[in-house]
């Protein structure tokens, strides 16, 4: 099975950066994509705003430029998570960001 996702987009909010209580540093933010794409031979606007959380050793070199608006490109793998309020939602687990 593949899991693997690239998305390029804009950083919406600015980052969040943590630690978590054994010492593993993670970053937050959300990506916001916007483009045309082909469906059906019809051109169709795209639009999606996809939370990316960045996490290990390598995260503070990966987004240590990251800021709003950042024009970037990210990929990674996606898994489902659930919040504290039982609300799930798809998150991009980001390995590589490109800035675009």
């Amino acid at each position: 099975m593949t899991n693997r996702m690239e998305l390029s987009g804009v950083v919406a909010k600015p980052p969040i950066r943590s630690q978590s209580p054994s010492g593993i540093e993670h970053c937050r933010f959300w990506l916001e994509h916007r483009s045309t794409m082909m469906e059906a031979e019809l051109l169709r606007q795209v639009y999606c705003r996809m939370p990316v959380v960045v996490s290990g050793k390598g995260s503070s070199l990966l987004t240590q430029e990251l800021v709003q608006g950042s024009s970037i490109k990210v990929s990674g793998f996606v898994t489902y998570q659930t919040g504290r309020n039982g609300v799930g939602k798809l998150v991009l687990h980001a390995d590589n960001i490109t800035h675009i």
